[in-house]
């Protein structure tokens, strides 16, 4: 991938950049295998687009009401634009001029983070198009305060006009000085307030403030042989049971990613999320996929506190945890289940293979069968590596 903003010293986010894409997924290949030596079989690496794969773009905004800048922030705290970003697909970088003039038009001040004024944080784009297609967006803006609504809502039908494509339009509220990309405070500001996002066969009603894979094409592969594995356990299970529905639990579930693409018939799949907004989309794609309450069923909780309230365990536990890993608790838990003989295979997918080496150390009672390196972030060292175990015999 060729960056004229790495290749000036204006950004050095890619750190990889300039490395071939086969040098980049083999190096990463090595580095995982070599922090997981007990996985004893790798399937060949995911790969997809090394530029324009990301469906999100999140852009600090900074300069003047006249001439904003929509980028990153250098050591000093001073903007760097960076509409033109070659890791962004045509969907969103088309986006940014627009988007610019509507800052100036209705004068959103950029908030200048050294001397601690102004209102507009941050501008969120996030698209369902790929890498070739066009795609419908959804846009936020981070702001410190609510003294910018009015003059958003006044020139919303603007920029709607000036960007057909954008579908849902929110305000996120961000009153702390602090690195941090969003608060807690959603205001939405069009009628509809989901985008659908296909990744895989599921199209993800994503919200404004709910997780999303950022490599679309990757993530359906991810999706698809999770999907592939839970469908080749499922057959012996079967003729070893009495007929009951297979059991899925799938911690950390987000949006439904997982859970959505291993439902169905035969099946009773629980997933599980914190985030309200996320479990509502799951619900709600689900429904529109015609699965049923039994099928697919979603909950908003601690993934750990949840799973120890329950009587029993499942047949299969999928887990996709945030970067620190799933944790001393959650660990004992599955250690139990194992134990106990309740569930029986184990499917984690990680963003942070050294906190999945520390968790599978932490499961002496699970054996990893195999693994399978998806490079989702191309042009970083960053790898999602996926791992499936069974119980130890």
């Amino acid at each position: 991938m060729q960056c004229d903003y790495f290749d000036a010293g204006a950004c050095r986010s890619c750190t990889l950049m300039g490395v071939p894409e086969q040098v980049q997924v083999t190096d990463a290949q090595q580095r995982v295998a070599a922090l997981l030596p007990t996985v004893p079989h790798w399937l060949p690496p995911a790969t997809g687009p090394a530029e324009g794969f990301r469906n999100r773009a999140k852009m600090v905004v900074s300069g003047t009401v006249e001439a904003p800048l929509l980028g990153i922030l250098d050591g000093a705290g001073r903007g760097v634009d960076l509409v033109a970003c070659g890791l962004y697909p045509p969907s969103v970088t088309a986006a940014m001029e627009p988007l610019r003039a509507f800052v100036t038009r209705a004068a959103l001040v950029p908030y200048d983070v050294p001397a601690r004024r102004g209102e507009l944080k941050h501008v969120h784009v996030t698209t369902n198009g790929t890498t070739e297609d066009d795609g419908e967006l959804l846009v936020r803006f981070v702001l410190r305060s609510t003294e910018s609504l009015p003059r958003i809502r006044k020139h919303l039908p603007w920029l709607l006009e000036q960007l057909p494509s954008i579908r849902v339009v929110s305000a996120n509220l961000l009153p702390a000085h602090a690195a941090l990309l969003e608060g807690d405070v959603e205001v939405p500001l069009t009628e509809q307030t989901r985008l659908p996002v296909r990744q895989g066969s599921v199209a993800l009603l994503t919200r404004p403030q709910g997780f999303l894979q950022t490599n679309t094409d990757v993530a359906g592969q991810l999706y698809r042989q999770v999907a592939a594995w839970v469908d080749e356990l499922a057959e012996p299970l079967a003729q070893q049971g009495d007929g009951a529905p297979l059991t899925v639990w799938d911690l950390y579930c987000g949006a439904g990613g997982f859970a959505l693409h291993v439902a169905g018939p035969g099946r009773s799949v629980v997933g599980v999320e914190t985030s309200e907004q996320a479990v509502a989309a799951a619900r709600d794609a689900a429904a529109s996929m015609g699965l049923t309450q039994e099928q697919a069923a979603f909950t908003s909780a601690d993934a750990t506190s949840w799973a120890e309230q329950q009587e029993g365990a499942p047949d299969v536990v999928v887990v996709n945890p945030p970067r620190r890993g799933l944790g001393e608790r959650l660990c004992a838990w599955l250690e139990g289940a194992a134990a106990d003989g309740g569930a029986r295979h184990l499917v984690y997918s990680s963003c942070n293979p050294v906190s999945l080496a520390r968790d599978l150390e932490a499961l002496p009672g699970w054996v990893p069968v195999r693994g399978r390196l998806f490079a989702m972030f191309p042009q970083t060292e960053h790898a999602e590596v996926l791992v499936q175990l069974t119980r130890r015999r």
